[in-house]
C-alpha cells in the first residue's frame, strides 16, 4: 500500500520531518517515491514551519494513497492558517 507519512531528519532534540510518499513496507526514514514537502516543529516565527505541495498531495490521494494521522494533522493546521 502507498502511504503519505513523515520521515524524520535533523539532529537530537531538533527534529525536522519530510512529508513523503512511500510504500508502507519501507522503513520510516528509508526509500521513498516522492517528497511532497516538509514540517519543522521547532521553527520560530522567522522561519517557515510547513511547506506542502497541495496539488501533488491531491494527486496521490486520488491514486489511492493513505494519509497518516500525523500528516493529516499537519495539513489541517497548515490549511487553517492559510485561510
Amino acid at each position: 500500500m502507498v502511504v503519505i507519512r513523515l520521515s524524520r531528519g535533523g539532529s537530537k532534540h531538533r527534529p525536522f520531518y519530510n512529508i513523503v510518499v512511500t510504500d508502507s513496507r519501507n522503513r520510516r526514514d528509508g526509500r521513498f517515491i516522492e517528497r511532497l514537502g516538509f514540517y519543522n516543529p521547532v521553527a520560530n516565527e522567522k522561519v517557515e514551519r510547513v511547506r506542502i505541495s497541495a496539488d501533488r498531495l491531491d494527486h496521490w490521494v486520488k491514486q489511492g494513497a493513505q494519509v497518516s494521522d500525523a500528516v493529516r494533522k499537519v495539513v489541517k493546521q497548515h490549511t487553517a492558517k492559510a485561510a
